[in-house]
């Protein structure tokens, strides 16, 4: 299991002692150092079965500062996912990849669910 995280971010943080507090095996990568590729958001995309537009920070300072709020409507995939390509800060984190899910931000009760099986 891969986990996308940002040192800085506290939900980041509260994720990973989940993961620990539940033996549960991961491999942390920065996103901000090791951004995934455009193929590999693609992936992650069709895997998740959401839309592309829930893979988007929207409460980080650059989706803000880029006014994606509004810009996303227009953009097409493409578009879309070759901008969440050039910077790990514009993706949700924690993303979480696994060989049958993907799991975006950290909700205990998903989560749960997912990756305990309760």
């Amino acid at each position: 299991m891969k986990v996308y995280c940002y040192s800085r971010c506290t939900t980041c943080k509260k994720a990973l002692k989940w993961l620990e507090e539940k033996h549960i095996a991961y491999e942390s990568i920065d996103i901000k150092e090791n951004n995934p590729s455009k193929e590999e958001l693609r992936a992650y995309y069709e895997k998740s079965g959401l839309a592309l537009k829930k893979f988007f920070n929207t409460s980080g300072l650059k989706y803000r500062a880029l006014g994606l709020k509004d810009k996303l409507k227009e953009m097409s995939e493409e578009e879309q996912l070759d901008l969440l390509s050039t910077d790990g800060l514009l993706v949700k984190r924690p993303l979480v990849v696994t060989e049958e899910k993907v799991l975006l931000g950290f909700r205990e009760e998903v989560w749960r669910q997912e990756l305990l099986k309760e």
